[in-house]
């Protein structure tokens, strides 16, 4: 499934960049969730949702509450957007698509990530929209060609459609190179403090006396990092298991990378250390293989610290993202299950879905 809600935690690991994207998702015949969800993500952490059953924008950061509410302009136009002008477009959009396809009133899931993306060193802004339909990708936009490309063969009238509109094309431009750009300095400039440089603990962490030493850290910023063991200096690939970067709910990151101890000797330990370093190359620590200071679930080697304490900011970052791992894993049952029991599709009445699809919001 190549366009999913997984999207959501896409971040970009390159240095010194900022990226402002919204990840909007339309639905039909989904029980239970939403028809219409937004999702605005700031430098990989979620700063504002809203959906159709709930009429109120919800800001995620303090910093982006205050600065809806000191720049009512821009709180107009997201609630504008958010519960009026997206959810119609959105619901137009699977409506046409659904007739196109001959397609039944059964699960339809259209999503669209737009956004852009700008490099401090250089100024250099890319911008990027994208549209996903029952889990596959279906349009996007070539800022550079100023022209839509159609990702499927059942997306070519539409391509067509919304290319013959020159000043829409314009309009997506503008958006794209001017307007995100500046939304995404005043995310910059109101969010000065969760952007600096935060140096992350790093602890050494192990289940049971036959599981692998975790290396831990937790509370960094940005997240862009580097973790690894190293034997004598050199780094190990055999027997280490890195982990991805997730997010804490501070806006910080955390990350681990295990190493198979099993059949290390006791006096070979103190030959290995765990390495944590920042992207700006300036922040090391270094932790050495110590059996003393590994902490378990059973207590602690010399720690009296409980156990719920030692792994709870590691669970906290798994839920969540077994939880979204989830919620993909649903629909992509969905969508095979309706690849297998939909009969062959054949286009419809494509000269109503030309007149009636309008790229205005799109």
């Amino acid at each position: 499934m190549k366009f999913c809600l997984l999207l959501l935690f896409c971040r970009n690991l390159l240095a010194d960049k900022h990226s402002l994207k919204y990840f909007v998702t339309g639905s039909s015949g989904v029980p239970n969730i939403p028809e219409f969800m937004g999702v605005v993500v700031f430098n990989g952490i979620q700063v504002g949702y809203c959906d159709s059953n709930n009429k109120t924008l919800k800001p995620k950061q303090d910093w982006a509450k205050k600065m809806l509410e000191t720049n009512p302009e821009k709180k107009e136009w997201h609630t504008n957007m958010c519960f009026n002008d997206q959810p119609n477009f959105f619901r137009e959009m699977i409506f046409m698509l659904k007739q196109q396809f001959s397609q039944s009133e059964d699960v339809h899931i259209l999503q669209r990530i737009s956004g852009c993306e700008q490099d401090e060193n250089t100024g250099e802004v890319t911008g990027l929209t994208q549209y996903g339909y029952n889990g596959e990708d279906f349009l996007e936009f070539d800022l550079k060609a100023q022209m839509w490309i159609a990702l499927k063969p059942e997306a070519d009238i539409i391509k067509l459609r919304w290319d013959a509109d020159k000043v829409r094309i314009k309009h997506k431009a503008n958006s794209l190179t001017q307007i995100c750009p500046e939304w995404l300095k005043m995310c910059v400039d109101n969010g000065k403090s969760s952007l600096q440089t935060t140096v992350p603990s790093v602890s050494l962490l192990q289940m049971t006396p036959s599981s692998p030493v975790s290396c831990h850290a937790t509370g960094f910023y940005p997240d862009r990092a580097m973790m690894f063991w190293r034997k004598d200096g050199e780094e190990l690939h055999e027997g280490v298991d890195p982990g991805e970067i997730l997010p804490n709910n501070d806006e910080t990151f955390q990350m681990s990378v295990d190493l198979n101890v099993l059949s290390f000797r006791p006096e070979d330990w103190s030959r290995y250390e765990c390495v944590f370093q920042l992207s700006d190359g300036e922040d090391v620590i270094i932790t050495r293989l110590n059996e003393t200071v590994i902490r378990t679930n059973r207590g602690g080697k010399n720690t009296n610290e409980e156990p719920s304490d030692m792994m709870i900011t590691i669970t906290a970052a798994v839920v969540v993202s077994v939880a979204l791992v989830l919620v993909a894993a649903v629909f992509a049952a969905v969508y095979k299950k309706m690849k297998e029991t939909n009969t062959e599709q054949s286009p419809g009445n494509t000269s109503e879905l030309s007149s009636r699809l309008n790229p205005e919001t799109a």
